[in-house]
């Protein structure tokens, strides 16, 4: 394990692991934006409850779960020792590599949108993860079944003008953080070419817009009752 653990300390391995991570966080942004969208229909928050009881109670989907928490913490880890070391060495925010007036703005403030991020997750599972596990939550029957009302506490705080305003600035951060982390995890892996590049900055250019777009909103549409 000698040559694992100097692999991860190493700058490389620090980066490749930061990739992997973000990767895997993307995709998650992408099941948990499914899930959501549930709120947006118009059936007293069913579809969204369902959903809800299926992915909390599922034992695979739990186990993926405590997996991804654990992939939040090692990003956010790793990305504050990465923005260190990257202060020091070049006097630059964030965790590619960027070389003076060809860096953008978001690849120069990585660290500090991953902050905002950080922030508005600490307020996010405050309210809603802690709540759906320690809180008294509601009941409510489908199809003969009780669960969670979990799309009422949901309503509730997208009826709250302030939660809905960090809400909608953690999904802007989060579009600038992934407009230019998509494309860097791919080039870290090694896994940017001539033949795809122009399809990956594309699929990621899209991504970074339209679903923290999407995320932002469903509270929205949730506080005009659209």
């Amino acid at each position: 394990m000698t040559w694992f653990t100097k692999f991860l300390s190493s700058s490389l391995g620090k980066k490749i692991l930061m990739a992997l991570t973000g990767l895997f966080l993307i995709l998650f942004l992408a099941v948990h934006l499914i899930g959501n969208l549930q709120l947006l229909k118009d059936d007293g928050g069913e579809a969204f409850n369902v959903y809800a009881e299926f992915m909390s109670t599922n034992p695979l989907i739990q186990t993926v779960s405590k997996g991804n928490f654990a992939f939040i913490v090692i990003h956010i880890v790793w990305a504050l020792i990465l923005t260190i070391q990257n202060r020091k060495a070049r006097g630059t925010v964030g965790y590619a590599q960027t070389s003076g007036k060809s860096s953008i703005w978001a690849s120069r403030n990585m660290g500090i949108l991953g902050t905002a991020i950080l922030i508005f997750l600490v307020i996010h599972l405050k309210h809603f993860w802690a709540e759906m596990h320690f809180g008294s939550v509601p009941v409510v029957n489908i199809d003969g079944k009780e669960v969670r009302d979990l799309a009422g506490i949901v309503d509730y705080w997208f009826h709250v003008n302030w939660y809905v305003a960090i809400y909608v600035v953690a999904m802007a951060a989060l579009g600038f953080h992934l407009w230019h982390g998509f494309a860097s995890a791919f080039q870290t892996l090694g896994l940017n070419h001539l033949k795809y590049n122009a399809v990956i900055n594309f699929v990621g250019k899209t991504f970074s817009v339209v679903v923290p777009a999407l995320f932002a909103w469903i509270p929205i549409a949730t506080f005009f009752d659209i």
